[in-house]
């Protein structure tokens, strides 16, 4: 992240490495890092506005694109914590940044892109008022 940038509705919560989430290789297969992003991602929303809440609306958050940079490999007992905050918000749009660290030390970064829909047509709708609010109140 570049010096100055904000980390807007940040989380952080500790991630347990399964033995099912392991390779051949014996490290976190990387398919398993998409999972954990989407475990951050919908921590995110249900902390702002739970999904429940967001399909009772008739609009649903779509993902247009997933980017995860592999550093270091994660391994079975590794202490691993996952953060996630809101990078870039517009009207329609939304990004998401992430770090997969052990011990501190980043060993994964990803981003998400995305927006949110209407459910009968699929077309992008204003991003919700609550989570509007919430960035524009940690973004001063």
């Amino acid at each position: 992240m570049a010096e100055g940038q904000s980390r807007a509705l940040l989380i952080e919560r500790p991630i347990v490495v399964r033995t099912y989430d392991i390779d051949f290789a014996n490290i976190v297969h990387n398919i398993v890092y998409l999972r954990w992003l989407e475990d951050l991602r919908s921590e995110i929303l249900a902390d702002v506005l739970p999904i429940e809440q967001i399909l009772s609306t008739g609009i649903s958050p779509i993902l247009t694109r997933t980017e995860i940079d592999y550093q270091l490999p994660v391994r079975i007992g590794d202490a691993v914590t996952g953060r996630m905050w809101v990078a870039n918000l517009s009207h329609t749009r939304w990004t998401l940044a992430s770090e997969i660290l052990v011990d501190g030390q980043v060993c994964a970064t990803g981003h998400q892109s995305g927006y949110f829909a209407n459910l009968k047509t699929l077309r992008p709708v204003r991003v919700p008022q609550p989570l509007r609010d919430q960035w524009a109140l940690r973004e001063r």
